[in-house]
């Protein structure tokens, strides 16, 4: 072989190893690269899994500033305003439902003939109107069985008090004006079937 010869398979084998080498330094980066966006893409996974939690925790927050009514209706005595901080159990406004309804509070003495169903003129002082209606239900029990203080006659004489009880009466037509809580109503109702 020639000096030629043998120096041009040497400069070969010298280019093939730089080579080799080469690939080789570009295979341990392209390794690298590899285990980074594997890492990257742990991290990422990580922050979704993060955002989600709080993109939850958030709704769940939002819901506890979301008070919903039970029923329609339109507020009234409203002791809160936007913006302030408000307890558990605290008192916000009340609520008067669109289903309007009288409650009758009659003598015990007067439900013998009273039943569910029965037809009930409504007579309206505010407005000088009648309405149609009809007995819903009647209470089990006295008004004021069931007030915050109930009487409690003990003085050692029976002393016999006729009671009220309570008859829901609701209303078969909506009438020309708006009626609310505690306005003065004389409901007659008709036990026997007559118009």
């Amino acid at each position: 072989m020639s000096q030629q010869q043998l120096d041009t398979a040497l400069a070969a084998a010298r280019t093939s190893h730089a080579n080799l080498e080469a690939a080789q330094a570009k295979q341990t980066a392209a390794q690298a690269q590899v285990n980074l966006a594997r890492s990257q893409v742990q991290t990422s996974q990580d922050q979704l899994r993060r955002a989600d939690v709080a993109v939850e925790q958030a709704t769940t927050q939002l819901s506890y500033a979301t008070i919903s009514a039970p029923q329609d209706g339109q507020i009234t005595n409203r002791s809160v305003a936007v913006g302030d901080w408000v307890q558990i159990g605290q008192p916000l406004m009340g609520l008067v439902p669109n289903e309007i309804y009288v409650v009758a509070n009659f003598k015990e003495t007067e439900l013998k003939d009273i039943k569910p169903g029965q037809k009930v003129i409504v007579s309206v002082d505010a407005y000088h109107i009648k309405l149609k209606g009809h007995v819903q239900g009647i209470q089990a029990g006295s008004g004021a069985a069931f007030s915050l203080l109930p009487p409690e006659n003990a003085t050692g004489n029976y002393v016999k008090i006729v009671q009220r009880v309570p008859v829901k009466i609701v209303l078969d037509e909506q009438p020309p004006q708006r009626l609310g809580p505690g306005m003065s109503v004389v409901p007659t109702v008709y036990t026997k079937d007559q118009e």
